[in-house]
This record gives structure tokens, C-alpha cells and sequence, in this order.
């Protein structure tokens, strides 16, 4: 048993500690609130990038081959994840779900209608614009205008580009866009539909476009006075705001893929063809029909817009948004 005499020391002893344990705790505390972005960045241990190699996306295709975005990401020991989505709506509800950071070439289309029904998602730049790469394709001798696609098959991806511009031209031909079957599908899967003739016409664009001309197919229309063919990059708004620094520096990256095609453009263009199934001659033409000049520009604000009034026009979209709220700078 403890002497009288000894007894308030320990005790005294004991409760200096557990107050210097104590406050210790409390200041380890109050630095992590004062540090948040250090604590939310610590856990961020891969980014989930989309990998869209069609229509003609040979800054992605770079990108990925040269392994450029691993380079600049290795210090902090990151994986990079490229899912490969090419359907827009399909790469936005990924990143609603959280199981895509970045939407690297998704159609503002896409964009547009997940914002409206509550997607939380910032356009960070543009990806490219080419009204010339987007076609409506056809084999049928019947079908040589617009108008004659009333009652027809036409086969592509819905909520995209291409379905924009199918639509577009229905309107300005005074067609009633229930008068046309559209048979949602890849364009892949649509372009051999084409060719085993199940459906009347396909919508293509880039390395597919491609294909269904060699395979026999006539050019009825492009995108030229319908369409931009915009494209862009995305980001989940809550990434952007616990992780502002990658995401700028992701943008730094896809700068660096775009040098690199200029410094190195017959290896780009071979890079484009292997992963495309195309020849270097084709990537080379089609090549021609693309800006990918990443800055947002007024026009790309107006033809956004443009894009939301075609969607509420046609009712596939309800809720008008704030298009400005959609564009965030990242510098």
C-alpha cells in the first residue's frame, strides 16, 4: 500500500500527464481543421480519368501511350485509371457516382442535361470543336436528303453530339423528331448495323465515320451550320474543390499532350491510327477538322446555350440551367 505522504504526488503526476496528452490531442485537432485540403488530399489515392479515343481524340490517345499524366502524378504515388466510357450520359453518371474524377472529352450535350437534373459537375475547358467530323451516314439509293429519313432507322448514341445534330436537322427540315425510329446505339455497334443493313442510316463520327464509308456508305449530311461538335472536359465538382491543385495541373498535362502533337505530329498521327484502326493518312485528313484550342470562349458559352434552348425545345430537357455556373477557372 502507498504512503500518505506519497500519494498526492503520483496523483498530481498522473494529471499533468493526461492534460499534456490531452492538449496535445486537441492542438493535433485543431491543425487538421485549419488544414483540410492537406487531410482530403492525403487520401486521394488514384484518379479515375475517361479514356474517349473516338472520334479523332489523339490528345487523349497521347496522353495515355506516352503515359504523360502518370509522369507528372508519380511523386505522390498515384494511380491512374482510364475507364473507358464513350457514351456521354453513361460518362456523367459516372461521375455522379463518384466512380470518374474527370470526364476527358464528353460532349456538352451530355453536360447540359446531367447539370439539369442535379449532376454536380464544372466544365474546366474545352476539348475540341469539329462540325465536319460528326456525319449521318447512309447505303440506301432512297435516302438522299434529310427529309427522306422520315419513317427510317438511323442508328447511334443517344444524349450526344451526334444525336444533337440528328436532331437539329429533323427540326430544320420540319420532321418531327417522333417520325424517325432512332435506335440508340454505340457507334461501333451502329456502323455494323449499317452494314448488315438492319438499319436505314448511322450516325458516325472520326475513325467510325471512317468505316462506314469504306464499307459502302454515302456522307448524307456533317455537323457544318448545325453543330459546333463541341466537346469538353469535366470535372466532379466536389474533386474540384477538395482537390483544386490536380485538377489544375491536369490541365497542365493535357497543354503538354497538345505540344507534344505539334512537336511530334507523324508520331501522334501513328499513335491516333493504331489505337483508331485507321490509317495515318485518314487521322492525318480528318485531323484537319479539329480545334482542340482548350480555352472557353464566348462562342463556346453561346453555343452551349444554344445547345440548352435546342434541349428544352425538344423537350429532352426541363429544367433550365445557369450556363455560366457550369464553367469554372482553374488556374
Amino acid at each position: 500500500m502507498l504512503k500518505g505522504k506519497k500519494y498526492p504526488v503520483i496523483l498530481l503526476t498522473c494529471l499533468l500527464a493526461f492534460a499534456l496528452l490531452a492538449g496535445g490531442c486537441q492542438k493535433s485537432s485543431k491543425t487538421s481543421d485549419n488544414n483540410p485540403a492537406t487531410d482530403k488530399s492525403s487520401k486521394l489515392s488514384a484518379i479515375n480519368i475517361t479514356y474517349v479515343k473516338s472520334p479523332l481524340n489523339v490528345p487523349s490517345i497521347v496522353e495515355k501511350q506516352k503515359g504523360i499524366v502518370e509522369k507528372e502524378f508519380a511523386k505522390e504515388g498515384l494511380q491512374i485509371n482510364y475507364p473507358e466510357i464513350t457514351s456521354g450520359a453513361k460518362q456523367t453518371e459516372a461521375l455522379a457516382a463518384g466512380s470518374v474524377d474527370i470526364c476527358n472529352a464528353v460532349g456538352g450535350t451530355s453536360c447540359i442535361l446531367a447539370a439539369s437534373n442535379g449532376v454536380d459537375l464544372k466544365i474546366i475547358s474545352m476539348y475540341s470543336r469539329a462540325p465536319k467530323a460528326f456525319m449521318i451516314i447512309t447505303k440506301s439509293p432512297n435516302i438522299k436528303t434529310i427529309a427522306d429519313l422520315k419513317g427510317k432507322k438511323v442508328a447511334g448514341p443517344k444524349g450526344t453530339v451526334l444525336h444533337q445534330m440528328l436532331l437539329t436537322a429533323l427540326v430544320k427540315n420540319n420532321i418531327k423528331p417522333e417520325d424517325v425510329e432512332h435506335v440508340a446505339m454505340e457507334q461501333p455497334a451502329a456502323v455494323a448495323a449499317l452494314i448488315n443493313g438492319s438499319v436505314d442510316a448511322v450516325l458516325a463520327a472520326g475513325g467510325s465515320a471512317e468505316q462506314a464509308i469504306k464499307a459502302g456508305g454515302r456522307v448524307l449530311i456533317n455537323g457544318e451550320g448545325l453543330v459546333d461538335g463541341a466537346s469538353v472536359v469535366a470535372v466532379s465538382g466536389k474533386f474540384l474543390k477538395e482537390h483544386p491543385d490536380f485538377v489544375k495541373r491536369f490541365k497542365q498535362v493535357h497543354l503538354a499532350s497538345l505540344q507534344f502533337i505539334k512537336d511530334n505530329p507523324e508520331e501522334a498521327y501513328k499513335m491516333g491510327a493504331e489505337q483508331l484502326g485507321i490509317t495515318v493518312d485518314e487521322v492525318k485528313r480528318m485531323y484537319s477538322w479539329y480545334d482542340f484550342d482548350p480555352t472557353i470562349k464566348p462562342s463556346d458559352i453561346q453555343e452551349l446555350k444554344n445547345t440548352q434552348d435546342f434541349l428544352i425545345n425538344t423537350k429532352m430537357q426541363t429544367k433550365t440551367i445557369n450556363i455560366e455556373d457550369l464553367i469554372a477557372e482553374v488556374k
